[in-house]
């Protein structure tokens, strides 16, 4: 997972990247392939 301060070009990476907020977190999701997973912050 990698740790970014900004997630905007990490969700251009895959068309299966989603942002989604988790406990007060932004998150990038792909559950078709789970390495461009991220977290801002």
């Amino acid at each position: 997972m990698k740790v970014r301060s900004s997630l905007k070009s990490l969700k251009k990476r895959h068309a299966a990247c989603q942002v989604v907020r988790r406990r007060g977190r932004v998150y990038v999701i792909n559950k078709k392939d789970p390495r461009f997973k991220a977290r801002q912050g």
